[in-house]
């Protein structure tokens, strides 16, 4: 038995699933989790130390790869300085004037501890604003596990939502109004029906809770327009694009302008932490200018302020890792689009920039019900066999996958040669 087994035996008696969230966990493959005990740059290294080239990057933050020196070394000087004050810091000011720089449309932001928390705000935040109850959001994307955002995805625009999970109770999801993904002409009908409802639109910019779903040309712009025609607020969940696709993130890769945006993950440098922010206006209604209440002890924690400022302030000054990136998630994800064409595979591949994903799946992925059609049996096979060749990715068809700067050509290429082995070999079950 592996050390990893051995833990996982552990774990189960300890942990519900043996894991801390259902991500990490491996039913779906048929697998146990690997434990992992260390991570450098581009590779994580497991309990019983075998080392894999990381394509998930602790789900997205690790941009500069692991371990960054920058990032380790101010998170060891804010140690020294304390861990945890509970009180206002030099440093969370600093964090906010770097946001409101760099991203547009956020003129003032506020710290929380996850995505979660940073969606779950945004949205109370927009209510109060408004003056309006019902929040719309889009099948297969995943904005935390709030109440009101775990939705049962299947259902068709202008149904109201039923609770996904058990333990949420029906009244906490009944003002979430779903809608379809890149379903321009549906979102439309629905604010014609609905318009002076709706407090909020929330979206991920680029669906990546669904493998990876690109919005289709106009998709983002309608959504902008209406929101602003009938005096909804327009949330982006870039807790996934957040500083990724640009250093605006998706607001600046798209061009589109949001009222209201929440990060996670990337601006901790890979410590715990969240943020809202966006318009004066309406980041003015939170506590305690405003009615609208929210706090958090750790909100602002200096350790995790040293670490994303350090991440920050880097991907500020150097333009050229964006640049990087297009040009290496061109290189990985080109390159399978080629291996698929080659070899007649009846996959798509879906990126932009750092973030892509092979679905299984004959037909083109542009919402939620195309991703569900993905042949899971076969990703499990390519999933074993690309971890046993020291490939690390999300066990799971649908999620993305996350380059870093730090990821060099010989490895894409590398990892490409093992993906093209193994479609070889299998080809003739497709």
């Amino acid at each position: 038995m592996t050390r990893s087994e051995k833990l996982f035996e552990e774990a189960v008696k300890f942990i519900p699933g043996g894991v801390n969230s259902p991500v990490r966990a491996f039913g779906s493959v048929g697998m146990t989790p690997r434990f992992i005990a260390s991570a450098t740059g581009a590779y994580l290294q497991d309990a019983d130390g075998n080392r894999y080239l990381d394509y998930i990057g602790s789900w997205g933050p690790m941009i500069l790869g692991h371990a960054n020196p920058l990032v380790l070394e101010a998170v060891q000087r804010a140690c020294e300085r304390g861990l945890s004050f509970g009180a206002a810091t030099e440093s969370e000011v600093d964090m906010a004037r770097l946001i409101c720089e760099m991203a547009p449309s956020v003129e003032m932001v506020r710290m929380v501890n996850s995505g979660t928390e940073a969606v779950m705000s945004a949205v109370r935040a927009a209510r109060g604003y408004t003056g309006r109850d019902k929040i719309v959001k889009f099948e297969g994307c995943y904005h935390g596990h709030s109440d009101a955002m775990l939705v049962k995805a299947g259902s068709g625009v202008m149904t109201a939502g039923v609770p996904d999970s058990a333990g949420v109770p029906t009244g906490c999801t009944e003002d979430t109004i779903l809608a379809v993904y890149n379903d321009t002409a549906g979102v439309q009908q629905l604010f014609d029906a609905r318009g002076q409802e709706i407090a909020a639109v929330i979206v991920e910019p680029v669906g990546a809770n669904m493998g990876v779903v690109l919005p289709e040309e106009g998709f983002l712009e309608t959504l902008r327009s209406l929101c602003t025609k009938h005096g909804s607020v327009l949330i982006f969940d870039e807790v996934i694009t957040g500083f990724r696709l640009a250093k605006g993130g998706a607001q600046e890769y798209f061009g589109i302008e949001a009222d209201l945006v929440t990060y996670g993950k990337i601006i901790g440098g890979g410590m715990p932490v969240g943020a809202y922010g966006g318009r004066k206006a309406i980041m003015e209604v939170v506590a305690p200018v405003g009615s609208v209440y929210q706090a958090g002890t750790l909100s602002g924690n200096p350790v995790a302020m040293a670490a994303g400022l350090a991440q920050l302030t880097y991907l500020n000054e150097h333009p050229e890792v964006y640049t990087g990136l297009e040009k290496m998630g061109e290189l990985l994800y080109g390159g399978m689009k080629a291996m698929c064409e080659e070899l007649s595979l009846p996959y798509q591949v879906n990126h932009v920039s750092s973030l892509g994903c092979l679905f299984f799946t004959e037909g083109p992925v542009r919402n939620y019900t195309d991703a569900k059609k993905s042949d899971t049996e076969a990703f499990r096979g390519y999933f074993c066999h690309m971890l046993e060749q020291g490939v690390y990715l999300a066990p799971s068809q649908f999620e993305a996958m996350f380059l870093s700067a730090v990821h060099t050509e010989e490895e894409i290429r590398k990892t490409l040669d093992i993906m093209h082995d193994y479609f070889e070999k299998t080809k003739e079950s497709y």
